[in-house]
């Protein structure tokens, strides 16, 4: 499989720094190309979120090259990048909270990463960044682990109630700030023409799923330079919205 691949990340409107942190990797293998994205948002409402987002970045980078090549050669490779991605998880959130102790101040951040291999994907999520897979639609393939989302699996609350909830940013778990991490993993398989969009949670809150799907569809990204500037097109929209959090977006189409 071949992608092309964009990213875009802004300050917004309001914060003085992007506590958002945004990495894609591509490598050649045996079995054809790998890639590896990843979003963290640095919790907004906590100190330093910049630092906490860029440190689980930094593992990610690690472990795609270190540990990836080997994780590569195995047969059924899943169970061992899922292992793999939790302790980096597990680890990053003992390291960041034990920062944040030293330091005096609180610190988290949200994790979505995603894995090309193969004719496979593989997601870890924390959080409530996203991952979407556009088609003939936008299907959502994350779930928030956030306190509107538990609301809505128990039937109390209703999505459209969610939208406008002042607790709609309140997360059930974050690295670096939750005693106990439970990654949620997603697996599926992969097609041609098929384009895969990460975000932080300011990239959606203000834009629709039809405004995301006519600038970003696989029939309009024809090349890298359109996938950018469709990406600034929309975080300009968010801002003109008045969107006040950071905004990041990843962009994968599969060719």
């Amino acid at each position: 499989m071949n992608f092309l691949t964009a990213v875009h990340t802004d300050i917004g409107i309001k914060k003085s720094t992007n506590q958002d942190s945004a990495l894609i990797l591509e490598a050649q293998s045996d079995i054809g190309n790998v890639l590896l994205t990843v979003i963290c948002d640095g919790m907004g409402g906590l100190a330093n979120g910049e630092v906490a987002s860029a440190a689980i970045i930094r593992e990610f980078e690690k472990w795609f090259k270190n540990q990836l090549p080997y994780i590569i050669t195995i047969q059924n490779p899943k169970d061992r990048i899922f292992s793999s991605w939790e302790k980096i998880a597990l680890s990053c959130n003992d390291k960041i909270a034990d920062y944040g102790k030293r330091q005096g101040v609180a610190m988290g951040s949200t994790l979505i990463a995603a894995l090309f291999l193969g004719e496979s994907y593989y997601i870890i999520n924390i959080g409530d960044s996203r991952v979407y897979c556009l088609t003939d639609n936008v299907y959502r393939l994350t779930k928030d682990q956030t306190f509107v989302q538990r609301e809505i699996d128990m039937g109390r609350m209703t999505p459209e109630e969610a939208r406008v909830s002042p607790q709609r940013n309140v997360l059930l778990q974050c690295i670096g700030a939750s005693n106990i991490i439970e990654p949620d993993f997603i697996s599926g398989k992969l097609e041609k023409n098929q384009v895969y969009m990460l975000c932080s949670d300011g990239f959606r809150h203000i834009i629709s799923d039809a405004e995301i799907y006519e600038r970003l569809n696989p029939q309009i990204l024809v090349d890298e330079k359109v996938m950018k500037d469709n990406a600034v097109y929309l975080t300009e929209l968010n801002k003109y919205r008045k969107e006040l959090d950071n905004i990041t977006v990843a962009l994968v189409k599969t060719v």
